[in-house]
């Protein structure tokens, strides 16, 4: 193992057994490779690689501060799991700050996604999703009216919204047909999940379809990139 990985490994069983707290300000650069007996060259390059994870926070010319890492959430694209699933793997408390279920007129550019006639009637569900309290989606679903009736006026919804319908209207989502999109910072729904400057948001447009390939919802995820990674097993053919 090269010196610096070592230096980093020190420094994260530090970390993890509380010798180091969050917020704890590191001693200086000469100290600390004093300290572990390396070059301040050795110990810059294993506290870049802690910085890279967030784990450690540069101010530069103020110092080096632990800080709490952001939650880790990893998914397999092939597999098709609703936002608090992916939260609730990964050992996180989910939550959700529900803004409004509306019923409005469908807009043009949607319409021919869910297989309808402009300005027939879906509802829009809106509303964050944190992880251990802090916002880390912002969702936009628009369901047509004539696949689910009214449920969402007759039965209160919350939680995963794949169940809501399968146990309240009987609808399994099986497949989602998903665009990987880098929405603009000037997108309102990105500015809803900036809770740092450095954050990222990736958006996630999916058409989702029941066993019999109906059209069932299309949604807008937007997901935190410093909290959610996504990755697919690619074959040569």
């Amino acid at each position: 193992m090269t010196s610096y990985m070592a230096v980093k490994e020190k420094l994260e069983a530090m970390i993890n057994e509380g010798e180091l707290k969050v917020g704890e300000k590191l001693p200086s650069e000469h100290q600390m490779a004093k300290f572990f007996g390396v070059s301040r060259d050795t110990f810059r390059s294993a506290i870049k690689l802690l910085e890279k994870e967030r784990k450690i926070l540069v101010k530069h010319g103020v110092g080096t501060f632990v800080v709490q890492p952001p939650p880790s959430i990893s998914n397999n694209l092939e597999d098709l799991r609703s936002i608090g699933e992916l939260i609730k793997s990964s050992g996180l408390k989910e939550g959700e700050r529900q803004e409004r279920i509306t019923l409005e007129k469908c807009p043009k550019q949607f319409a021919s996604l869910l297989g309808i006639q402009a300005g027939e009637p879906v509802y829009f569900l809106k509303r964050a999703r944190t992880a251990d309290n802090e916002p880390v989606v912002f969702s936009v679903n628009l369901i047509p009216k004539a696949v689910v009736g009214d449920v969402f006026e007759r039965k209160p919804f919350s939680g995963s919204l794949l169940s809501y319908l399968q146990v309240e209207c009987g609808l399994s989502i099986l497949d989602a047909d998903t665009e990987i999109f880098v929405p603009p910072l000037s997108d309102k729904y990105v500015k809803r999940l900036m809770c740092k400057p450095e954050t990222t948001v990736l958006l996630l447009k999916s058409i989702h379809l029941d066993e019999k390939n109906q059209v069932v919802m299309y949604s807008l995820d937007y997901l935190r990139n410093d909290v959610f990674s996504f990755w697919i097993r690619r074959a040569r053919k």
